[in-house]
């Protein structure tokens, strides 16, 4: 069955977890209706669901995704803090190792919100959905698009063992991973898009604990990094404080160095494997809530939709669908927030409708899309195998350049505030080749190494160090 075409202006957002409902929130107000397609059926709570397995791991906000958030759905910052999520200063609560040393903990620049992604999710859904221009339909699965190479005109669906069109005005695709847009576009008679995977071979484990009783509240991100370029595989580990007293943890290794999903190995590989045992050592003293979650599919993947010769009217793609980033970098939620800030800017400038819309808007969201890009392949390039090809020699002289930046910023706060300006998603790149930070990274750290974590007395009494 196929619905008749509507004179009001519809909307059709495909995939409705964190990067389909922010769409939907932008586009409330543009259009007079807006339709969610998911194929799961999505919980009422901060609970698991079955088409999110990535969830069990660590998810974060960076403040450049945080305020983006905040101008989509306002207020959601203070829902998310008073259902339990963390507000953490950028550098302040950070304890963490980078490839070149401890990061001192600076005054604050930037910050994080944390949580699990249950909660999270669960929070901007229901925000979303109260609004009454936005409508779900859970339990349906996209077919594929109806129109041309010139135009997008619908959206073929199934659900209940039938099928139909929705017709839409606008259609945007906010699948992730898993979204088949290259082959609807050849399928429409387009060229196939540009596509680069760099892929480190990374594996994420997971688990949550109890927090110790007085280390429940206020306790700041542990970070262990790896050395891309150590000629070793990279394995690393990150401890971020979410809510209800619980700390997520993940630990993760590249190709030869990879966790595994048995239990009795988690602490083994924290204190073994890791640069440094500062996490394996928290973890002695906070209770297991939870077995292993193990997840592989962690390559980095974009699609260059903004340089395709040829782009169809009335239809735009954001979030993963568009480059999916490795989480070890917790970037692609902020991308998300901000693609959906790029798609309600570029609608309300050019206007609903107008021709070469869906071009504009394409090329809006690569603009955070290939910030984050560069953030993470720079590193990522480096382990074996990442490419067919290896670095290139741009990738090579960006890398030799950020890493002089981490080492500068390990004891100079002014370089720290810059790099944190770009890995918060705050501010471009452009903002490290200016001349004053150029002339910084020659002269290198201002101040001595740290020989160890920077957690304070008090941080490590309450966490039964001590």
């Amino acid at each position: 069955m196929t619905e008749r075409p509507s004179p009001a202006r519809v909307a059709v957002v495909l995939g409705g977890s964190h990067t389909g409902m922010l769409a939907a929130a932008a586009l409330a107000g543009l259009a007079d209706r807006v339709v969610v397609v998911e194929r799961d059926v999505l919980p009422s709570g901060p609970v698991p669901r079955r088409g999110l397995p990535q969830a069990r791991h660590v998810h974060q906000l960076w403040s450049g995704g945080a305020l983006a958030l905040e101008e989509l759905l306002p207020g959601v910052t203070e829902g998310l803090r008073a259902a339990g999520a963390h507000r953490l200063p950028v550098t302040t609560d950070m304890v963490a190792l980078s490839p070149r040393g401890w990061f001192r903990r600076w005054t604050e620049s930037h910050f994080m919100l944390l949580s699990s992604r249950d909660l999270l999710d669960a929070t901007v859904r229901a925000r979303v959905l109260a609004d009454d221009r936005i409508e779900l339909l859970a339990g349906t699965e996209v077919l594929g698009l109806d129109g041309t190479g010139d135009a997008v005109t619908g959206v073929r669906v199934r659900a209940d063992g039938g099928e139909r069109t929705l017709r839409a005005d606008l259609v945007v695709d906010a699948t992730g991973r898993a979204s088949r847009t290259p082959q609807w576009l050849t399928g429409l008679g387009l060229p196939a898009p540009r596509s680069r995977t760099v892929d480190s071979g990374l594996t994420y484990a997971s688990r949550r604990f109890r927090a110790p009783e007085a280390a429940r509240d206020g306790y700041p991100v542990v970070n262990v990094q790896p050395d891309a370029r150590s000629g070793l595989p990279g394995r690393g580990g990150v401890l971020l404080p979410i809510e209800d007293g619980q700390w997520l943890v993940t630990l993760y290794g590249t190709r030869g160095g990879e966790p595994t999903a048995e239990t009795a190995d988690f602490a083994r590989y924290a204190r073994a494997e890791l640069r440094h045992p500062v996490i394996a050592d928290l973890l002695g003293q906070a209770e297991p809530l939870t077995e292993v979650a193990l997840t592989r599919t962690t390559a980095n993947r974009r699609h260059f939709y903004e340089r395709m010769p040829a782009w169809p009217e009335n239809f735009a793609v954001l979030g993963d669908a568009v480059a999916a980033f490795n989480p070890v970098y917790g970037h692609g939620m902020s991308v998300a927030a901000q693609g959906a800030v790029a798609l309600r800017a570029a609608v309300r400038r050019h206007g609903w409708g107008m021709p070469g819309l869906s071009r504009r808007i394409q090329k809006a969201v690569a603009g955070p899309v290939g910030a984050a890009w560069d953030l993470a392949i720079g590193q990522d390039v480096f382990y074996p195998g990442a490419t067919e090809d290896g670095p290139t020699l741009r990738d090579r002289l960006v890398a030799a350049y950020v890493d002089r930046l981490m080492y500068t910023a390990t004891g100079n706060g002014r370089i720290a505030r810059r790099v944190t300006d770009v890995t918060s998603l705050e501010r471009r790149a452009e903002v490290l080749l200016a001349p004053g930070v150029l002339f910084a990274a020659a002269v290198g750290p201002l101040k001595p190494a740290l020989t160890g974590p920077p957690l304070t007395a008090e941080e490590s009494k309450r966490a039964g160090l001590e």
